[in-house]
């Protein structure tokens, strides 16, 4: 069933009205690890159109330049790095060409990370240290080069990490990838209280479904339409949407938020209706997500 056309469904500005001003990073330059495609291309998009340089980092040198011709398109200073967030040596150097190519880093987004559907029973210790490390070791990681810089240098700065709605109620398929997600939202609020004398805000969004070229979200039946229909605001986000909110949390217009996660789920956590499907384990199911058989 379509969204019924009496329901106001309400849209975001086109890509080119961001929330904020141009210039409300000039000056400032941020990091964005895994930035080179999906939700971390989107957070770099957003930093660029508010007039930050950018350092676009990825495991993947190829991906990193792709995201960064993107944004250089829109006219800002960006430079790309390969960098495994897992491994501090490669963070601390990628921290020094950042620095040296566009300017000390003020603001930093975490993004990086792997995902992949299996049942709990299913994931081998590999398949679970590929997806906590990236996102909980490499989150702190960054997190913690990032603030020592900025302490040394007596500055503030701000942290945005992508988290995910399911941390609250988990997701067929994802118990690696939602103990990590967990892992980085209880992170955020402990390095806000760390962080918070020196001028160092860290904040969180916890994102729901942002369907984009490497995502799973929509790849079901019905596709994008079908997770319209489960979602209260009767649409999925877009993704420059994810990318301004991130940014938005960097910026002095919100300076005294910190330690928070914030929900961007279009609702999606508060569908609950007297009539509801019936539930069908992971196991049993035909289709995504996530159907085994």
């Amino acid at each position: 069933m379509l969204v019924p056309a009496h329901h106001i469904v309400a849209l975001p500005p086109p890509f080119e009205e961001p929330p904020y001003p141009a210039d409300v990073f000039a000056g400032q330059t941020a990091l964005v690890t895994g930035g080179g495609s999906g939700m971390g291309l989107a957070m770099a998009r957003a930093f660029a159109q508010g007039g930050a340089r950018v350092a676009v980092m990825g495991r993947s040198l190829e991906k990193a330049e792709d995201g960064a011709h993107q944004i250089g398109a829109l006219g800002g200073q960006v430079h790309a790095m390969s960098c495994d967030v897992r491994l501090p040596e490669q963070i601390s150097a990628a921290f020094d060409e950042a620095e040296r190519v566009l300017g000390a880093v003020s603001l930093l987004a975490n993004n990086a990370g792997a995902n992949f559907p299996i049942l709990a029973q299913d994931i081998s210790a590999n398949a679970w240290n590929a997806v906590t490390r990236i996102a909980i070791d490499g989150t702190f990681l960054c997190s913690a080069e990032f603030a020592r810089r900025r302490i040394a240098a007596g500055q503030g700065g701000a942290i945005v990490i992508n988290s995910a709605q399911y941390i609250w109620t988990g997701f067929p398929g994802d118990a690696h990838s939602a103990a990590a997600k967990t892992a980085q939202a209880t992170m955020t609020r402990k390095l806000a209280r760390d962080w918070a004398p020196h001028g160092i805000r860290v904040n969180a969004i916890a994102a729901g479904f942002f369907p984009h070229a490497t995502s799973t979200a929509g790849r079901r039946e019905g596709g994008t339409e079908a997770l319209q229909n489960m979602i209260p605001a009767g649409r999925t986000g877009s993704i420059y949407e994810f990318g301004w909110l991130s940014a938005m949390t960097c910026t002095d217009l919100l300076g005294g938020l910190t330690g928070q996660v914030i929900l961007q789920d279009g609702g999606e956590s508060l569908r609950r209706s007297l009539m509801m499907p019936d539930y069908i384990p992971p196991r049993e199911r035909a289709e995504g997500p996530w159907g085994w058989r």
